[in-house]
């Protein structure tokens, strides 16, 4: 094939999720990782790979076990300041033949705690492919490191060959974190938020919303600075879970710390958002008044194509959203999505669905299909969104919105028509220059 492949919104809803066209499914050719998919491809990429999301409890470090290879790209973190947090214990084709690294781990962490001038709070052990394939007990070997080094000991899987199982690594990564809170009296007014690695943004309107419904502190990991800030977290009266893969991280801290959780999901279709604080305040007992978000965010959609008009937009999947959810946002809004690049799953299927009754023509692409380096854009756009539709379309105006703080609710919606005003601006006034 001499073009990338894509199909339109409407035929692939025609056709449904049992029948995905083979080049939307990585299982079924080789894949390509281009700049554009190496965030999504590679979990040592910057951002909260495997290797960061491990180390978000404070305090920890990280032993990566892995051939050489596998560990290379870790020192993409050192520019983030992670150097001193990593360890390495390589593996040769002996060592992974006969499985004797295994006893080598516990020794290798004993090592690692001799060479700090502190005690770590834990030692994550990460371990890749290999031990998936061999099916390494993992928990076993944490429970050796621990009563050598008598430091905590949590596994963190990068298993890149399960990302597309029931639970991914990012899942289990998330498992991992909160596994070492322990149960304690737990407090009516605190809240905790889990989902992501990183606090959301601080303007977000669901802090101030749940304030005046008595929530008086909010535990997120993000914000610990200290292991006993980390240890508060199993004080919550309930947790709000901010993203699917936070799901089993959630039962597992519902089964251990009899702590219940609330799943809400980031969304940008305004009357959703409405909604789903509604049903949150059902949730909760409460009546959350949220009309003074909503009547924001409302205005920063209609402020913006009050200036810039119904924009042709390209949406990709390196950004703080679903890009399939995001884009059926932005055409309800009255904006022509042109070009979608995803990965398809059963979860953001409907709203394929939706996206095919209101723009069947949308195309959606894969990142990860080969046949993505024959891309050529044969359509008009003027804007993008999305890390991997900027370098889709480096000549066009855009934002990557994939920052450390986690936009969600309503500033999430005006965060994005902000900064794509600030970019179509910037764009417009370098062209005036450039006359």
């Amino acid at each position: 094939m001499n073009k990338a492949y894509y199909i339109t919104a409407g035929k692939l809803s025609a056709r449904g999720f049992d029948d995905l066209p083979d080049e939307l499914v990585s299982t079924k050719h080789m894949i390509y990782s281009s700049p554009a998919t190496l965030d999504f491809n590679s979990p040592g990429a910057k951002g909260f790979g495997v290797k960061r999301a491990g180390l978000a409890i404070p305090g920890s470090v990280m032993l990566l076990i892995s051939p050489g290879c596998c560990g290379r790209n870790t020192a993409l973190l050192n520019e983030l300041g992670y150097n001193e947090k990593f360890f390495y214990l390589l593996l040769d084709d002996t060592d992974i033949v006969t499985g004797r690294y295994l006893s080598k781990i516990p020794q290798a962490c004993e090592e690692l705690c001799a060479e700090l001038d502190y005690t770590p709070s834990a030692i994550m052990l990460c371990c890749t492919c290999v031990d998936a394939l061999l099916g390494t007990d993992m928990e076993r070997v944490c429970r050796s490191v621990t009563e050598r080094t008598g430091v905590a000991s949590v596994p963190a899987y990068m298993y890149a060959l399960t990302r597309e199982k029931r639970i991914p690594p990012m899942g289990l990564a998330r498992k991992s974190i909160y596994s070492l809170l322990e149960p304690q009296k737990r407090r009516s007014n605190e809240c905790a938020i889990i989902g992501f690695f990183s606090a959301l943004e601080d303007g977000c309107e669901i802090y101030p919303i749940l304030r005046a419904a008595g929530i008086k502190k909010f535990h997120e990991i993000g914000r610990c600075k200290t292991f006993e800030e980390y240890k508060e977290i199993s004080r919550a009266n309930f947790s709000l879970v901010l993203n699917s893969e936070a799901r089993y991280a959630a039962q597992d801290m519902q089964e251990r710390l009899g702590m219940p959780f609330i799943e809400l999901t980031r969304l940008y279709r305004i009357d959703k958002i409405q909604n789903m604080y509604r049903l949150l305040g059902q949730a909760i007992g409460a009546k959350l008044d949220d009309t003074e978000y909503y009547s924001e965010a409302r205005a920063a959609i209609d402020g913006f194509i009050a200036k810039h008009g119904r924009l042709n937009i390209a949406v990709g999947e390196c950004i703080d959203a679903d890009p399939f959810e995001l884009a059926l946002a932005l055409v309800e809004y009255g904006f022509n999505v042109r070009e979608i690049y995803g990965t398809v799953g059963e979860r953001n299927f409907v709203f394929i669905r939706k996206l095919a009754e209101v723009s069947p023509e949308t195309r959606i692409y894969s990142n990860l299909s080969p046949t993505m380096m024959n891309y050529e854009r044969d359509i008009p756009l003027d804007c993008a969104v999305g890390n991997d539709a900027l370098y889709y379309h480096r000549d066009v105006p855009g934002v990557g919105f994939n920052d450390e703080a986690q936009p969600f609710g309503y500033r999430g919606i005006v965060l994005l028509m902000s900064e794509l005003d600030r970019a179509i601006e910037e764009n417009r006034q370098i062209a005036e220059v450039g006359k």
